[in-house]
């Protein structure tokens, strides 16, 4: 386990960005303590510094994980953000979509959001905009990205693809053998 580098870190929170924007500070800089970020088998981990510093007495072999699995490295070092960070990404999210009912079995079975099966989108939201999706009932159910303007949604026919699908907490049940 080790502190992310300069280009790791960097890599890593223009992704996270896409998603809270400006409020990436309310990330790391929390009124119920200092977390930070580490790297562990390309797996970056969101910790507390007290759990941190317990952690040190456990070797890093075996060490399975540590704290929330906010995502993981490709070989090609680009972030790739996992479904366990939607917790820490929904409450900051700038931009968000909310699904109908009908349309939630959909994109949790890993499918993207059509416009027949979107209930409201959040106003200014551009295209390729990282986004938050919700139920009608403000549960998150995952993130993807915009695939059209909140301007361009409104004129679209109906099976048009408004939010490509990046995850879901769907994941949970489909990936529960791979996610850490």
């Amino acid at each position: 386990m080790r502190p992310l580098t300069e280009e790791e870190t960097r890599v890593m929170f223009e992704k996270i960005a896409k998603y809270i924007g400006e409020n990436l500070q309310l990330l790391v800089d929390r009124p119920d303590g200092t977390y930070c970020f580490r790297l562990h088998n390309d797996r970056v981990y969101y910790v507390s510094e007290k759990i941190l510093k317990l952690a040190a007495n456990i070797s890093g072999d075996k060490l399975v994980s540590l704290g929330t699995c906010f995502g993981k490295f490709t070989k090609t070092h680009k972030f790739r953000l996992h479904i366990t960070a939607l917790d820490y990404l929904a409450p900051y999210a700038k931009y968000k979509v909310w699904i109908k009912s009908g349309a939630e079995q959909a994109f949790l079975y890993g499918n993207h959001v059509l416009k027949s099966g979107l209930g409201r989108i959040t106003e200014n939201t551009s295209q390729y905009q990282g986004v938050v999706v919700y139920s009608m009932a403000d549960i998150p159910l995952g993130f993807g990205v915009a695939a059209k303007s909140t301007q361009d949604c409104r004129k679209v026919d109906p099976m048009a693809i408004v939010v490509f699908h990046q995850a879901d907490i769907g994941e949970y049940v489909r990936h529960e053998e791979t996610l850490t």
